[in-house]
Formats: C-alpha cells, structure tokens, sequence
C-alpha cells in the first residue's frame, strides 16, 4: 500500500534553510528541562537531523485486545510488517465512537497512559478549538482559512526564538517570527507561524500555556486530557494516547464541528507539483485541509485524515469519518514522523481487509 517517499539528501539537511526551518516548526519547543541548557538544545536539534543515535530495537513482548478478522489482521500487522519493526516500540490502537476496538503495544516502553510529546499532531487540536471558538453558526473566514491551511504567510517563525517566552504573543513577535511574507500570501508553506499568528488574532496573545490550556479545554471539553507546555499552537502539546484518542472520538461522534470540517478548503501541497506549495514535509501529493492533512495521493492514499507529530506520533480518522487511529511513540530522529506514517498506513489497511500486511 506505502512506498517511501523521496528521501532528503544529507547536504539539503544540512544546508537548506527551508528545511531547518521545517525541522523546527515540525517541533516547536525542543522541549527541554532547562531553557538554558544549551548543549542539551544542540543535542536535540542533531538528533532530530539524524546526525547520531539509532533507536534500540523493539524487544518481543507485545500485548492486544484482538481476537479474530480485522483485529487480528491490525495485531499482526503491528508485530510483524516490515515498516512497523523498523520503528521500534511503539503504541497502537484503533477505534470508533464508542471506544478502543484493538489495540497493542510492541515492547513496553509506551502505553495508552503514557504522556509524551505530540508535536503537530498539536494542530489537530487547534483547528478543532478554532472551529468552536468562531461559533456553531459561523464558517471561518478567508483569513482564518488561510492561516489554518498555512497560507498566510508567516513563513519565517523559528520555534527556537520561543524558548524563553512565556505567552502567545511574545513567541508570536519575537525575533523573525512576526515577519509577514507577502509573496508567501496565498502559498502553502508548513509551518507553526500561520497558528502563532492566529491565535493572536484571535485574542489568545497574553495567555501563558497554562491559561492556553485551560482556554482550549472551555471549548473542546474540560476532560481533554491534553495540555501545553509551552504556549505554541503548532506543536506545543503532551499527553497520552489515551487523551488523544478522546479527542478523536468527539470528532467521529460529531461531539465537536472539526467532523463537519474534515477535508475542507483542503490545498494541494507537494512543490514542483503544485504551483502554489512552497514547503512540505510529505512527499506524496497529499492535501492540507484546516490543520489537517487529507491522505489522498492517488498511489497510496485512502482519503484519510491525519496529523503526524515530527517524533512519530501518527492520529488518524478514516476517510468515512466512523473509525480512528493511533501510532504513538516519542524519538527524536529525522524522518520520524514518516515511519510511523507507513506502520500507521499498514495497520489501517489490514484492519480494514482483514489481512496482514507483511
């Protein structure tokens, strides 16, 4: 079902701003113990570049709720795919509306209670709280599409000059993060400046992560067990699969206006293919949608819709809006994201054949 996507060629890594750019947005806040702790910072940035480390591997304890058919086939599938033992220990589960239907976990290092760092699949999140914020009667407005399709050209935010803010605003302003491309105006450019600026707009500018996380929770629901730690909309988010995956059935119940929204105003991405992309982390021809990406290349894609964290944590609702899915896991190297796209990818496919995928 998955082919790997065109690889980045080490001196681009290395020397294109775009993609150091790209890099940092896709994890906003290099969470650290310590603001101050620089060597901690490069550590992070090389490992997230992919200039060291190599995960352990996964060790052979895994444990399922599945029984037969498609469960089953998922399990299998997560234990044993060649794209899923390449990613190590990891979370999975898939659901619907009603709860977790299988679920597993390759070694023991994650749980379905384990908090970790979600990174963009943050956005996720926050194109469902701007949806409710607007009001249940009110479409967004073309600038608020803009910036939730990442079009509004605020292509320059650098997550690293957030280290030592402490509001929206601050991280918003700071450095080259306020600067408006007006030739970026219209494009798609991933990124988390479009989010920063709109929560802005949207009055959110004094509020520290604490106040964020309490303002998000008024409109999503004050048992989303999720929360930021630092106030960046893009990526700033921890919790648990868990949390997450209660978040995702609001959406499949309809509980929440993002099920209405899924696929909406989605713009082509993929530069060299679409005249209007700048920037993307995906190498297929996948659409963006209201901070959502639309799986819908025509080699690969089921029409999913998804929101993968740059350390590897993959949520997923199905194109039919009745089943959802997570792979969870927190690593930093680069190209994370895309691994556990492609396990993600495997299990979905073999829960809804009901055959393992190799």
């Amino acid at each position: 079902m998955t082919q790997n996507p065109m690889p980045f060629r080490q001196s681009e890594l290395l020397h294109s701003r775009t993609t150091w750019s790209f890099l940092l947005n896709l994890y906003p806040s290099f969470l650290l113990p310590s603001p101050t702790s620089g060597r901690r910072l490069l550590a992070t940035a090389a490992a997230v570049l992919g200039l060291f480390g190599c995960s352990a591997p996964p060790s052979v304890h895994a444990e399922s709720t599945a029984t037969d058919g498609p469960a089953a086939a998922a399990e299998t599938t997560a234990n044993g795919s060649r794209n899923c033992k390449a990613i190590g220990n990891f979370y999975w589960e898939i659901g619907d509306g009603k709860g977790a239907i299988v679920s597993g976990a390759v070694g023991d290092e994650y749980s379905a209670n384990k908090e970790i760092s979600i990174a963009s699949a943050s956005k996720f999140v926050w194109g469902a709280y701007v949806l409710e914020k607007i009001g249940k009667n009110r479409q967004p407005d073309e600038r608020t599409v803009e910036a939730l399709t990442m079009r509004a050209g605020f292509t320059a935010f650098n997550p690293i000059a957030c280290l030592l803010t402490r509001t929206v605003e601050a991280c918003a302003a700071n450095r080259s993060n306020g600067l408006l491309a007006p030739g970026d105006v219209g494009r798609f450019s991933y990124g988390g400046g479009h989010d920063q600026r709109l929560a802005v707009d949207l009055g959110l500018g004094r509020y520290s992560a604490d106040q964020l996380t309490r303002e998000v929770r008024t409109y999503l629901g004050n048992d989303l067990g999720l929360s930021y730690k630092r106030p960046q909309l893009a990526g700033g988010l921890e919790g648990s699969p868990a949390a997450y995956a209660g978040f995702l059935r609001k959406i499949i119940n309809g509980q929440l206006r993002m099920h209405d929204f899924l696929g909406a105003d989605a713009v082509c991405t993929l530069p060299g293919r679409c005249p209007g992309a700048l920037v993307s982390p995906v190498k297929e021809a996948w659409h963006y949608s209201l901070n959502h990406w639309v799986e819908d290349d025509p080699r690969t894609g089921d029409g999913s819709f998804s929101s993968p964290g740059l350390q590897g944590f993959y949520p997923w609702i199905s194109a039919d809006k009745k089943t959802y899915g997570i792979v969870a896991r927190e690593e930093l190297r680069a190209n994370a994201y895309w691994a556990s796209v492609e396990c993600g990818r495997d299990i979905r496919k073999a829960y809804f054949s009901g055959k393992a995928v190799p």
